[in-house]
């Protein structure tokens, strides 16, 4: 076990890294919210840990800290003044977001090292301390999908006009989407950053987006593991099918379109299904009655 641990700790710290960035787009996506705002979240992150470790002289905490902190905030103000688009025109302007993050990178001049971007930012950084990190996410992201706050995001999402009519403050839920992407993005991309001690204009782009949405089609829309199940197809892939070369793009294409076709829930809902399907095979097999839960009416 050991020696597969050592032999495969970077696809490891991928995968969360992977997972982290993702959900930055899943949050908002599940409250209703198109947004890719993470992706540039993630740039401003990893460029300001990376600044505050070459520049500042910080620690690998402090630098975390402030780059989930910053985008946070930026991406917070950017909700602020977009939450009222909705559909193709959010996402479009999320991803010009994005765009122009890495703009501002290139023409940074000292502060961001320009086209070349910024070199020698290692953060001590171990497998175990990134999965901490990780489980803290994964656990408040949790807290959104059960129970009464659960119930008033799938209402927010599912149907805007109904909530505001019972109580729900629907464009305070949308901005605090934002706020939450711009955090878990931002967190994802000052980690990835003191991994690789470097990072460019070239790695924030839109194949960040396009990344982050295969993970979630994939694994499942509705559910941090859906998300989980995702970035551990995408990373570990490549080493699976590293014997088709130049076809590798291939069968990951192959893969997004027969997912959406065919999962629209992603693998997390077939799964869910086949759960389904046992447990009321079971109850068939025993002759009882399964239970009906009781329609709990949403929280305002």
């Amino acid at each position: 076990m050991s020696d597969w641990y050592y032999s495969n700790t970077v696809l490891l710290q991928q995968t969360l890294t992977t997972l982290l960035m993702a959900l930055s787009i899943q949050i908002p996506m599940r409250m209703g919210v198109f947004s890719f705002a993470g992706i540039g979240a993630f740039g401003i992150g990893g460029y300001t840990a990376a600044a505050a470790m070459l520049h500042l002289g910080w620690g690998t905490f402090p630098s975390i800290v402030l780059g989930m902190v910053i985008p946070g905030v930026v991406v917070y103000l950017l909700g602020l003044i977009i939450h009222k688009l909705n559909g193709l025109y959010l996402g479009m302007a999320t991803i010009a977001f994005t765009l122009i993050v890495a703009v501002v990178a290139v023409n940074g001049g000292e502060l961001t090292g320009g086209a070349a971007g910024l070199f020698g930012a290692l953060g001590d950084l171990t497998f175990e301390s990134i999965l901490v990190v990780t489980i803290i996410v994964i656990a408040i992201t949790q807290l959104t999908e059960s129970r009464g706050l659960g119930r008033r995001i799938d209402a927010v999402r599912e149907d805007p006009e109904l909530a505001n009519a019972m109580g729900i403050n629907v464009a305070r839920y949308r901005k605090l989407s934002f706020l939450a992407s711009g955090l878990v993005g931002g967190l994802a991309g000052g980690i990835t950053t003191l991994l690789r001690s470097t990072i460019t204009p070239a790695e924030v782009n839109f194949h960040l987006v396009v990344l982050a949405l295969t993970v979630i089609v994939v694994g499942g829309t509705r559910s941090w593991f859906g998300v989980v199940i995702g970035s551990v197809v995408f990373v570990w892939l490549p080493t699976l099918v590293s014997f088709v070369s130049e076809w590798e793009e291939f069968i990951y294409g192959v893969i997004v379109v027969l997912a959406a076709l065919f999962l629209p829930n992603g693998v997390l809902g077939v799964l869910r299904d086949l759960w389904h399907r046992i447990r009321t095979r079971d109850v068939r097999d025993t002759g009882d009655e399964p239970v009906r839960p009781d329609m709990t009416k949403v929280e305002s």
